[in-house]
């Protein structure tokens, strides 16, 4: 294990030609064996499982959290926070599925930035997306064990053995393979979504359209009405509440190395699961609020469960759906394990993060970067317990990292028009500009919501930006396949200036 950890030998490369200057942010040659210690299992994963994946990520989401966007704009304000919000990860998706099929690599949005905007632009992108994907699944194992706790399961009165026990078995499941990994997520995210359709159906039965604006409205707001009853203010504060119908769908290229036929069935995969995760938005969103009132559930933890039950107490509907969305909750606390060990071990693989992180079993599989992000997860969640503040500190980092992702797309529309793209993204620069300037509303959103989350990720960001500055910039790795991506950018750019 020494010589793993040990530094690997490298050589700077000689500076291209014409410049006679050294690149700061250059990387080096590793070893000749370096990658062959640091490989996925590709072709795992056809585009039905990359779906899965898609949906898996965020389906939690539909069964709690977006509902106290209520208590923050109302069922009017949450409406156009979720269309706008909508609008930004269709944008962003359609973007990705562009870039992703020019570098199908596991480094993702971090690999666009990094041809597009430099290493700097590189390492703030795959940070950003770093947080989300360490935070969120420490966030929801917090909401496993509340649910674990209240449905009575296995007599537990304490969650922290909820917390370890899913850590545990899961991250044991994604060391036993990728695609035995991708297929039990599609099975479980399968049950979650099919919970929803019922849900839906059994809700609607109560729906009243007259409860939709129920919520009081409060007068001295601008632009207040019942449909809005914090006023124009309020849309904006819901931002955060509303991305929760879709936020981590934006990870499914983190999988494109392992993909079958990525160029082809990455742009599939991320259209028909942003479609599927906007169905179930609008049906989710409609159906419990017009069951019970938005004043019901605005702060209810199980706010599907609320809108069944009402004054009658539980039935036999809402205890399946209660069993359910413990379903939604594993699936996404599994594939979130997923996206932030590949997110790690890209990093990693290229220098930006220590290189043992990168480094793979006999099954293919980047066992340390699954198992010390889940030893993080777990200390935060049974040291905290606060699985809402972890929650919005990840919705900030994704924010970030949505908005740098959008970016790389503009610049490599712009800079590099005759780059082959077997898929373009449909309205081109108008798209992922549309997607810049939501992700940056979202972003300064989060502080309406919650300064000390916005200011922990800050501090957060602060730390790994200073540890890139003083250490890892200087020894990146070459051979890194993000990395030769942006060389060979830099050595086209050279011979088209002589």
């Amino acid at each position: 294990m020494a010589d793993d950890i040990a530094p690997v030998p490298v050589s700077a490369p000689p500076p291209p030609a014409g410049t006679g200057k050294k690149d700061t942010g250059a990387a080096k040659d590793a070893g000749a064996d370096y990658l062959e210690r640091r490989t996925l299992r590709r072709g795992s994963a056809g585009w039905l499982l990359l779906t899965g994946l898609g949906v898996a990520y965020v389906v939690s989401g539909d069964f709690s959290g977006w509902n106290v966007g209520l208590d923050k704009g109302g069922f009017g304000g949450l409406a156009i926070a979720t269309v706008l919000m909508g609008a930004m990860y269709a944008c962003l998706v359609f973007s990705l599925a562009e870039l992703s099929t020019i570098l199908p690599t596991a480094g993702g949005g971090y690999g666009f930035a990094r041809r597009a905007l430099g290493p700097w632009g590189g390492f703030l992108t795959g940070t950003a997306i770093l947080i989300e994907y360490i935070l969120a699944p420490a966030a929801i194992v917090i909401f496993i064990g509340d649910y674990v706790e209240s449905l009575g399961l296995f007599g537990l009165t304490s969650s922290w053995p909820v917390y370890l026990g899913c850590f545990v078995v899961f991250i044991g499941v994604h060391l036993w393979g990728v695609g035995e990994a991708l297929r039990f997520s599609l099975v479980v995210t399968a049950i979650a979504v099919a919970a929803l359709l019922i849900f839906a159906v059994g809700a609607f039965t109560e729906f009243d359209a007259g409860r939709l604006d129920d919520i009081a409205v409060d007068a001295t707001a601008f632009g207040a009405s019942s449909w809005l009853p914090f006023g124009v203010l309020g849309i904006w504060a819901a931002f955060p509440f509303a991305m929760w119908f879709f936020l981590g769908v934006e990870g499914v290229p983190l999988a494109a190395e392992e993909a079958k036929d990525p160029v082809r069935s990455m742009p599939r995969a991320l259209a028909i699961s942003m479609g599927i995760l906007a169905l179930l938005a609008l049906v989710t969103f409609f159906a419990a609020t017009g069951a019970q009132g938005a004043d019901a559930i605005k702060a209810a933890g199980n706010p599907l469960v609320v809108a069944l039950e009402g004054d009658d107490g539980p039935t036999a509907l809402s205890r399946f759906v209660n069993y359910a969305g413990l379903a939604g909750l594993v699936a996404s606390f599994f594939s979130l394990i997923y996206a932030g060990s590949r997110q790690l071990f890209a990093l990693s693989r290229a220098g930006y993060l220590p290189r043992f992180l990168s480094l793979t079993s006999s099954r293919k599989a980047p066992y340390l970067g699954l198992v010390i992000p889940g030893a993080i997860g777990f200390a935060l969640a049974a040291a905290t317990g606060n699985g809402a503040r972890m929650l919005n500190i990840a919705v900030f980092g994704a924010t970030i990292s949505y908005a740098l992702m959008a970016l790389s797309h503009i610049v490599l529309r712009r800079r590099e028009p005759h780059l082959a793209r077997p898929y373009r993204t449909p309205g081109g620069i108008a798209t992922s500009t549309a997607a810049f300037l939501l992700a940056l509303s979202a972003l300064v959103a989060t502080f309406l919501v919650d300064k000390d989350a916005a200011f922990i990720a800050l501090a957060v960001y602060a730390a790994a930006l200073a540890y890139f500055a003083i250490y890892s910039r200087h020894r990146l790795v070459a051979s890194a396949p993000e990395e030769e991506f942006a060389a060979l950018a830099a050595a086209e750019a050279e011979l088209s200036r002589d």
